[in-house]
């Protein structure tokens, strides 16, 4: 039988060297979450730090884990595929916040299924799944410059912390992200999409 749980993960690499970097947007948004809600964090299987709360709004409430997975981006699917298993947690009641390069700093998209978007935090989830069929929190992060050395760019970018102004605007961003989970688990898919997709 499906649980009535919903699981948030918020996707980013563990350890210090990674902290505060564009990769662990997902991770800083489960933060925001946690300390919303009164989570607290304890380890599952070494795969993940992973603490569970209710949440009331709207006159309702909802239980939910919240997870910042463990195992590094590329074997992301691991621990989410490993939660979900274990509380019997269905793809539909999945939601994953990640950084997105695709869309500028400050930028959040919320989609289920579809393409990775070369993601490798979401390509594993999809296998590790074997579905696409959950909800993401795409958090923008901008693009690293293009060129002869585009792949190291990429990566340097991504595990490279943000500037001063974007340091400024970032604790908004990330509660507008931990929003957008939220209204995900509370108004729906659509509804959340109409929201903060035209934004």
């Amino acid at each position: 039988m499906a649980s009535d749980f919903w699981l948030i993960a918020g996707l980013g690499n563990p350890g210090k060297k990674y902290e505060g970097t564009r990769h662990n947007m997902g991770f800083m948004v489960a933060d925001v979450l946690a300390e919303r809600w009164s989570v607290n964090f304890a380890d599952h299987k070494g795969l993940a730090m992973l603490g569970k709360s209710t949440m009331n709004l709207d006159g309702r409430t909802v239980k939910f884990f919240l997870a910042k997975p463990l195992t590094f981006m590329n074997e992301s699917g691991n621990a989410v595929a490993s939660i979900a298993a274990y509380y019997q947690i269905e793809p539909d009641h999945i939601v994953v916040v990640h950084d997105d390069m695709d869309l500028e700093f400050g930028r959040i998209k919320v989609k289920a299924g579809g393409s990775a978007g070369g993601h490798n935090g979401i390509k594993s989830i999809d296998r590790s799944l074997g579905t696409p069929k959950y909800a993401r929190v795409r958090m923008g992060v901008g693009h690293a410059k293009r060129g002869p050395n585009a792949h190291d760019n990429t990566v340097n970018w991504v595990l490279g912390g943000f500037g001063p102004d974007q340091r400024k605007q970032l604790p908004e961003f990330l509660a507008d992200g931990a929003d957008a989970a939220e209204d995900i688990i509370f108004k729906g898919l659509a509804k959340t999409q109409e929201q903060f997709n035209g934004r």
